[in-house]
């Protein structure tokens, strides 16, 4: 079956660090844990082949395990944790950077194919769908090559465009779409989330926000949380704390220093954030990361 052997080729080639020799194609093996690690999603295609993952973006939570797809259409801010099936067996699981650019070169050269109605409503950033047969299949025949390297450099490339077809006119194939449209609601909103990214220190009006986007106010607030779960401001809140505990893992008697440096202005209000967050107050926390626990990068990926 196409699911057994798609399990035994990421265990065959999983490496510590998750990558492979297939640029942007990751390999995760983990055991479960029931203490949740935040971090960034990516734009990613994720596909368990064994154990479940949940996700929870905001207020929204998402499972998906084997035979399930999870898409993240835009990079944002999430806390998971991976769910034990059977004791001693560890989660494993595949993932596949999406890039903007290749589809929307795709469907630039796809030509007059009949697909999924569009909506030009924002979506949200993250969606989990059952996969179908076709997709595995096309998955199975990228991991094959990790095996093939006279034929990977020539092949790979093709393989992965095929999947990134399979998303496209697949169930989540509009979410995908919005990704590589310039001028889709999904993309406006991507713009007012790298901003925030970049720019994470500094105070905003959500009506800079709307206008770079270019949407009115209360278009924006609407497809921003439609995106994110999150209002701007919470938004912000999230990637302050995530970028504050990275900070401490290296520096972990410096939480009033590393409160100004992600832009708060009140330690104390840092202090309670950070510990309603993460579960422990800054200083305990950073103490139990120097001690060998590092804030991970959690990602859509399994």
């Amino acid at each position: 079956m196409v699911v057994d052997e798609f399990r035994e080729l990421l265990e065959q080639h999983v490496r510590p660090d998750g990558t492979t020799a297939i640029e942007g194609v990751r390999i995760c093996q983990a055991a479960p844990s029931g203490t949740p690690e935040t971090g960034m999603s990516g734009t990613v295609l994720a596909v368990i082949a064994q154990g479940r993952k949940r996700l929870a973006l905001g207020e929204l939570i998402y499972e998906y395990g084997v035979g399930q797809y999870l898409i993240a259409s835009v990079d944002l801010p999430v806390t998971g944790h991976f769910l034990g099936e059977m004791p001693g067996v560890p989660s494993l699981g595949f993932g596949m950077t999406l890039e903007p650019a290749e589809i929307a070169e795709m469907l630039l050269t796809s030509g007059p194919v009949e697909l999924p109605p569009y909506a030009e409503a924002a979506r949200p950033g993250i969606a989990v769908s059952d996969a179908p047969v076709e997709l595995m299949e096309a998955i199975v025949r990228l991991l094959r090559l990790l095996d093939r390297p006279q034929d990977r450099a020539a092949l790979a490339p093709l393989v992965k465009r095929e999947i990134v077809w399979r998303l496209i006119t697949g169930d989540q194939g509009d979410a995908v779409r919005q990704l590589g449209l310039a001028d889709s609601g999904l993309s406006h909103i991507r713009r007012a989330v790298r901003w925030i990214r970049e720019n994470y220190v500094r105070s905003f009006r959500v009506e800079d926000l709307a206008r770079l986007a270019g949407m009115s106010v209360s278009a924006f607030h609407r497809n921003f949380r439609e995106v994110t779960a999150m209002t701007p401001v919470q938004f912000q809140k999230h990637i302050r704390l995530q970028e504050a505990r990275l900070l401490l893992a290296h520096h972990p008697k410096d939480v009033t220093a590393v409160s100004y440096q992600v832009g708060y202005k009140n330690p104390s209000q840092f202090s309670r954030e950070y510990r309603r967050h993460f579960g422990a107050p800054p200083r305990v926390d950073a103490m139990r990361l120097k001690g060998g626990e590092t804030p991970g990068s959690v990602q859509a990926l399994p």
